[in-house]
């Protein structure tokens, strides 16, 4: 038997449910902040995203779903969202069009990673992009709206961590001040962080080792070196997020993953997934328009891992949806009415009507089992004394009423249904 990819995953009913809870309370929120949805190819030129990210960046170096096509082109499936919007928005010249674009996205993404609870080799994201504007007003956007989005599915254990990256100078000043601090320190850090420590020296930060959290206990953190524009920005975003009501807490080791994050960056975590706990994480990329092509653009985004909140979710039991209900199931008393219980179901689907019927011959008793195990509203019963008279009788599956209707007036099913 051939099963799903290992880090892939089918997608089921009722568990479809809460998944389009989600992704309908996501596309609200999104709406009351006038961002529009966008969407765009499931894969793109394996350039766009070793430009965008970084060739240094775990992501690229590691976990990309890479190949060439007949044309010898390298293409790659997107490992994250906000290079191929920026790719959009360079190629259709949105900027030309509004002076601030304003999008969203749901899509899936592709990283070849070790599958583990909340992370998969195939997953989705939701986010959303703010291009040309340098105001930390939208910077605190962001965050209000997927700490927004987050409320409404229920969450509660959710810590809001902020840092600032500064502007690549006061980066570049900084790393050399952390590459001398941890110079003699190299040979006790764990294998990943040796190399980050001349690849990627930042991303230390990110490391789960205990011996490496402790030697960067007392390290020289970027807040302590950044410039002055970023760190008075970085204080109107402290203040805008008090106004906003937003309870955060300032991380000088949050540097997040990508290379082309600048100044305000953020991550929302959850107490409740264990120890992959960041449910989104996002950041201003004042150059990233620029690197890939574009006009210099200011820019300002962040994505968020569907299935990680779902299982937030489900480890709060936050999300209270109750399955879809049947309008009209059809039950069929005698066999030769096959096809006038047909002519019913037709007609009341194209009234809007949710109706099922038997496609397999089954008894009346099995037919009621059925639409109770649809949780069907209401159940119309075609045959037996009452149809020799013109009638069908239709029975409310909550109160138990039952009421005789005309056969040939089948518009009063539908009235009393709705």
């Amino acid at each position: 038997m051939i099963k799903a990819v290992t880090g892939t995953k089918d997608i089921l009913y009722p568990e479809i449910l809460r998944w389009k809870y989600l992704e309908d309370t996501v596309a609200r929120i999104f709406n009351n902040f006038n961002y529009k949805e966008i969407r765009t190819p499931v894969f793109e030129e394996t350039a766009l995203f070793a430009r965008g990210i970084g060739e240094e960046t775990e992501i690229v170096g590691k976990e990309m779903y890479t190949l060439v096509d007949k044309s010898e082109m390298s293409i790659t499936l997107k490992p994250e969202m906000t290079a191929a919007v920026v790719r959009a928005f360079i190629e259709h010249s949105l900027g030309k069009q509004q002076p601030l674009s304003k999008l969203y996205y749901i899509a899936p993404m592709f990283r070849q990673e070790r599958p583990q609870a909340g992370r998969l080799r195939q997953f989705h994201q939701f986010g959303a992009e703010a291009i040309g504007s340098v105001s930390p007003m939208l910077d605190v956007e962001m965050i209000q709206m997927i700490y927004d989005i987050l409320l409404a599915l229920g969450l509660s254990d959710l810590t809001v961590k902020i840092n600032s990256l500064g502007v690549p100078s006061s980066r570049e000043s900084y790393k050399k001040i952390l590459r001398s601090y941890l110079k003699d320190k190299k040979d006790k850090l764990s294998e990943d962080s040796r190399k980050r420590y001349d690849i990627n020296i930042l991303r230390i930060f990110d490391s789960k080792v205990e011996s490496d959290k402790k030697i960067l206990e007392n390290a020289p953190m970027l807040l302590e070196h950044l410039d002055k524009e970023s760190a008075q920005e970085f204080e109107i975003v402290k203040t805008l997020l008090h106004d906003a009501d937003i309870p955060f807490e300032v991380d000088p080791g949050l540097v997040r993953g990508l290379d082309y994050y600048t100044r305000t960056t953020f991550e929302i975590d959850s107490g409740k997934v264990g120890s992959q706990s960041a449910l989104c994480g996002g950041g201003r990329y004042d150059l990233l328009i620029e690197q890939l092509g574009g006009s210099p653009t200011p820019g300002v985004g962040f994505a968020a891992g569907i299935e990680r909140i779902l299982l937030a979710c489900e480890n709060e039991k936050s999300l209270k949806i109750q399955e879809e209900k049947l309008d009209l199931y059809i039950v069929r008393i005698d066999r030769e009415l096959t096809s006038r219980v047909f002519r019913i179901a037709v007609n009341s689907r194209r009234a809007n009507l949710s109706v099922d019927f038997d496609y397999l011959d089954r008894s009346v008793k099995a037919q009621m089992r059925e639409a109770n195990k649809l949780n069907a509203k209401f159940v119309l019963f075609i045959g037996g004394e009452e149809y020799g008279k013109g009638k069908a009788n239709l029975k409310n599956m909550s109160t138990g009423e039952q009421q005789l209707i005309n056969m040939n007036d089948m518009d009063i099913l539908v009235k009393l249904i709705k």
